[in-house]
């Protein structure tokens, strides 16, 4: 039985249905069961148009997971600042997501290490990442990433 080689890279033009594929599965898994303000035809409205202009974007980063010409993984990211009033730069992880057959292979882990490395390339001194707090599996994937709460946001339902 041959081992399954997942490539990790950047995303290229060639990627957008796969990227806006995963898109499609974060909402729906994610974002789609657990914020009703949110809207999960969002990656099929207007997620190619965004994949498109981050993929010109030298502050922006995606990258993708593929096996075998399929992509099974995506991560973005953004840089931020400096500002008056946090002088530093900030990288941001937007999303990432990994089909749920290739989770716990190291996938994840690989696409945080390659978001670390351009964060650091690009002179960032912070990274941040937004997750559910209701996505126990997420946080703990994040932390594990060495990610830790740096800040909590409290919502209610008007």
């Amino acid at each position: 039985m041959s081992e399954i080689v997942v490539a990790v890279r950047p995303g290229t033009i060639a990627d957008l249905d796969g990227i806006v594929a995963c898109s499609s599965a974060l909402f729906a898994e994610d974002a789609g069961t657990r914020d009703p303000a949110l809207n999960v035809k969002w990656p099929q409205e207007h997620g190619r148009a965004r994949f498109v202009d981050a993929l010109d974007d030298p502050d922006r980063l995606v990258m993708v997971a593929e096996d075998g010409g399929r992509i099974v993984g995506h991560l973005t990211g953004t840089l931020s600042g400096p500002t008056a009033m946090r002088p530093v730069t900030v990288a941001t992880l937007g999303s990432m997501y990994v089909e749920p057959s290739y989770r716990s292979q190291g996938i994840g882990a690989r696409l945080v290490e390659e978001f670390r490395q351009w964060a650091r390339h690009h002179g960032a001194r912070y990274a941040g990442v937004t997750a559910y707090a209701s996505n126990e599996a997420a946080v703990r994937f994040y932390r594990t990433n060495g990610f830790a709460v740096q800040s909590t946001v409290l919502e209610t339902v008007l």
